[in-house]
């Protein structure tokens, strides 16, 4: 059950990257519009991720609670060292979002709307990068260490050296930045499927490539960064029976991502980059299995008593219920509302 339940996190971390994760991607090229056609592509933007946005932290939502439930050590220990990242990105999320609902509904006039869209940017920008340096301090493994210095009653030990390091290092920076280089990556093909006009598709279509050289880049140096400061995934990614076929399909993924934006294919890209990114983010996963926290917690020792779990599927099934078919049909509802009206206008 324990194993189930971590599978489960895993999907609703992924559903996160590729749906909240592409609106924080929006947010990144909110705050690099320009040319001729940068209030365009702001208006894009916000069409494309107004109707649904909030709804994608849902996903986030179900990690929180899914995690203090089911694994309540390995939280806590999350929670403790990664109190100042963890609090900034909540913090980016608030704000972004407030931001974002007061440029849309608030003043029109040109101060108010500058001040809310760079808070609403940076915001966007910077969320994604602290939600890479978590994970890459996770995967580090300098998180667990610190725990268990902490168990061991490491009093002497500075603030800094205990809530500061663990996170702070080349190997966890560059995993931020490569988080924020796959959103705006998600974030500029799919806009490309969600423009109506050719000039904008091409704006992000140039924007998405741009993103994919970054993402190479950021990608090559967390991996090579991982050999000294990740070694037990860096082991995993490189080394283990898996890993080959792993590289292979997230590089062709990458390839066909890349092709079909160059042949102006939109379709064909967006369901390719979904899937590099979701590659990507498994293959972390497995990399690091069978901890949660390395290398303090596994999904055995940090799991909860059996007949919590047990509830907690049961209760999880009965919230799919409903949860499933409402967001398919808040989907549904606004994104072919957009293809009508698109449609409607090219009639007209």
């Amino acid at each position: 059950m324990a194993t189930t339940i971590a599978l489960i996190a895993l999907v609703a971390l992924n559903a996160y990257v590729l749906l909240a994760g592409a609106d924080f991607g929006g947010g990144v090229w909110d705050f690099f519009a320009t040319g001729p056609r940068r209030t365009e592509q702001r208006a894009l933007i916000a069409d494309a991720i107004g109707p649904i946005w909030e709804a994608n932290h849902v996903w986030l939502i179900l990690v929180v609670v899914l995690l203090f439930t089911c694994f309540p050590a390995a939280f806590s220990g999350l929670a403790i060292a990664l109190h100042i990242p963890l609090t900034l990105m909540l913090v980016g999320i608030v704000l972004r979002g407030s931001a974002f609902a007061f440029r849309s509904y608030g003043s029109t006039a040109d101060a108010p709307q500058r001040r809310w869209g760079r808070v609403f940017a940076i915001a966007s920008v910077l969320t994604p990068l602290v939600l890479g340096v978590c994970i890459g301090a996770i995967a580090s493994g300098r998180v667990g260490d610190m725990l268990e210095r902490l168990d061991r009653g490491a009093a002497e030990a500075s603030f800094v050296s205990l809530y500061v390091s663990p996170w702070c290092s080349p190997f966890t920076i560059a995993v931020g930045a490569m988080a924020l280089a796959l959103f705006a990556f998600l974030a500029a093909t799919y806009l490309t499927v969600e423009a109506d006009e050719a000039a904008l598709r091409e704006d992000f279509r140039r924007r998405a490539l741009w993103a994919a050289a970054a993402v190479f880049v950021t990608a090559f140096l967390a991996l090579i960064l991982a050999r000294s400061h990740a070694p037990r995934v860096s082991a995993g990614l490189i080394a283990s029976v898996w890993a080959l076929p792993l590289h292979v399909l997230t590089g062709a993924a990458a390839v066909v991502a890349i092709a079909a934006l160059w042949a102006r294919h939109w379709h064909l890209a967006r369901v390719a980059a979904a899937a590099q990114v979701s590659l990507i983010l498994w293959g972390w996963a497995a990399a690091q299995a069978p901890y949660l926290v390395p290398p303090a917690f596994t999904v055995a020792n940090s799991a909860a008593p059996p007949r919590t779990l047990e509830l907690f599927l049961w209760a999880l099934g009965v919230g799919a219920l409903l949860l499933f078919p409402s967001i398919a049909y808040l989907f549904w509802l606004f994104k072919s509302a957009g293809r009508n009206g698109s449609a409607a206008q090219e009639s007209d």
